[in-house]
């Protein structure tokens, strides 16, 4: 008996050091905050809490000298300063300096969506990602810009959208140094120099650069004409081709010409216009070496002089 009293002692005072264990004893939360009544089993955990309300964070990085209100959060701040990932996913080989990411991404792995909108039924690995995507019902845009006001529901939105305040275009292309504030636009821009067109066209195997590119395409074999006037109901395959056409009604002409001062609709037609000014002709004829302002000038060209 002695052995067995002397053996279950220990065993409760090893799960009382050791709160993690998986033996733990039904724990009663007798530790109470009395500016928000929350309770904690472990007056550590209490006075952990507490600098939440006092902002009092004690532990400071020797790197950067950021401070935190509890030593495990320096912990594993500084793993962003010596690189460490202790974390390692054997699937894909991914590495993770905090375990909480790890097991956010295990989550990838194993198809396991625990988040579900209650809304329309769409579910999610992840409570951010629910979060973020509940405020595409409510409306809900929390992250406003202070020069302009404009609002955003993603704290990244609003970060990409300060670059145009700033002018901050990380993004730079090696090949001719031209600039961009977002990756996105980078990406468009280097299949300039490569040539690739990653977005093919079922139908007709054409390709293009942008998947915009492949969508405007597609309805000239659909026929559909998403784009509609209000003013006359004609109907439009582009937004762009609409907003042209709305210029009609309006009488806009926002192009102005800097030479002669005469305004267009069309940003074409004012190109078109400024060759009369620099007498540049850039659609040469492949057969008799004429050239023309106009590639419509060049095809009528072909089609009365060479009779192709």
């Amino acid at each position: 008996m002695k052995n067995g009293t002397k053996h279950s002692i220990v065993f409760f005072i090893d799960i009382m050091d050791n709160p993690n264990s998986k033996h733990k004893p039904s724990e009663e939360k007798l530790f109470s905050c009395k500016l928000c009544s929350l309770s904690f089993s472990y007056k550590s955990k209490l006075n952990c809490h507490m600098m939440v309300h006092t902002g009092e964070k004690p532990y400071s990085c020797e790197v950067c000298g950021s401070s935190f209100s509890q030593k495990g959060h320096l912990k594993t701040h500084k793993l962003t300063h010596t690189g460490e990932k202790p974390f390692a996913c054997r699937l894909c080989g991914s590495s993770f300096s905090q375990k909480g990411n790890f097991k956010k991404h295990m989550l990838v792995h194993n198809g396991e969506k625990p988040f579900s909108c209650e809304i329309c039924r769409c579910s999610f690995s992840q409570k951010s990602q629910l979060n973020l995507h509940l405020r595409l019902h409510t409306g809900k845009k929390p992250f406003c810009c202070e020069t302009c006001d404009a609002c955003f529901s993603q704290k990244s939105h609003l970060k990409l959208h300060m670059r145009v305040h700033n002018g901050e275009k990380p993004f730079t292309c090696e090949i001719c140094a031209s600039s961009f504030s977002q990756k996105s636009n980078y990406d468009k821009h280097m299949r300039v120099h490569s040539g690739k067109k990653p977005y093919s066209c079922e139908i007709c195997n054409a390709s293009f650069s942008e998947q915009t590119y492949l969508t405007n395409h597609i309805r000239v074999h659909t026929g559909e004409k998403p784009f509609f006037c209000e003013v006359c109901g004609c109907s439009f395959s582009q937004k762009g081709s609409l907003q042209r056409h709305i210029r009609i009604h309006t009488g806009e002409k926002p192009f102005c010409c800097e030479i002669c001062g005469s305004s267009f609709a069309d940003k074409s037609v004012l190109t078109n216009h400024m060759r009369t000014h620099t007498g540049e002709k850039p659609f040469s004829c492949e057969i008799c070496s004429s050239s023309f302002s106009r590639k419509s000038h060049l095809k009528t060209h072909h089609k009365h002089i060479h009779d192709c």
